[in-house]
């Protein structure tokens, strides 16, 4: 039996370099699938010591590979680390679930506060009330709980009021990397237009009422006159 020449290729050879790459992705995908939150790259790439530039390469390639296989998940950068999430395509068969038997969804005062700390924060308790009209403090005390909201400094006016702000649970739900990729605030206010009509129709007009020409308004039904240039009867016995 001859020896395979040296100059041959070896096609069943797999270089050390391709098997430790595909061990730190698989490392990525146990490491992300345990997590209870997104897990930063800098985190990754302190547990498999390895640089991140490459953590985010081999992030990039496992998502698009997730893509390219029709999977019903996929491989999101979500609030500064990376995290699994279900396909957005199927987003409506995942919310029949989600909502099955639901208790504890936020209520439309809740979510309106949250959008007014979402794109006005830092902001006081006091500012938020001043937009909404009314009290925000038990609502405030909602989002806290809920982890959604929280201090984030003190107001340097007078009585230093406390400063809200979202989280990165907030970023988390709405799949969000940063504050930056809330839509615009404009795609949501009305033209002046539509503002011109909205307050013409809430417009209320007083009606006044006028009486017909030479009829006295304090006339009563049955009243008697005497026509012009003629005496008045003389009362009834």
């Amino acid at each position: 039996m001859t020896d395979t020449p040296d100059h041959f290729p070896r096609t069943d050879f797999i270089s050390p370099a391709t098997e430790q790459i595909a061990e730190f992705k698989q490392a990525i995908e146990a490491i992300i699938l345990v997590a209870h939150e997104p897990v930063p790259p800098e985190l990754l790439a302190q547990l498999l010591e390895q640089p991140t530039t490459l953590i985010d390469q081999w992030c990039e390639e496992l998502a698009q590979s997730y893509a390219d296989r029709g999977h019903g998940f996929e491989l999101r950068r979500v609030a500064g680390g990376f995290r699994y999430q279900t396909a957005g395509e199927l987003t409506p068969y995942v919310e029949r679930f989600l909502l099955h038997d639901q208790r504890a969804r936020l209520s439309g005062a809740a979510l309106e506060t949250l959008a007014i700390v979402a794109y006005k924060q830092p902001i006081s308790r006091a500012q938020v009330g001043a937009i909404r009209g009314v009290d925000p403090d038990g609502v405030l005390r909602t989002l806290h709980a809920r982890g959604y909201v929280d201090e984030v400094g003190r107001d340097t006016g007078p009585g230093q009021a406390i400063l809200y702000g979202t989280t990165s649970v907030f970023l988390e739900k709405l799949g969000l990397d940063s504050l930056d990729d809330l839509p615009p605030i404009a795609e949501f206010i009305p033209s002046a237009d539509v503002v011109e009509l909205l307050e013409h129709g809430l417009r209320v007009t007083p009606e006044i009422e006028v009486s017909p020409q030479g009829v006295a308004p304090d006339e009563s039904v049955g009243a008697r006159t005497a026509p012009s240039g003629s005496p008045a009867p003389p009362p009834g016995p």
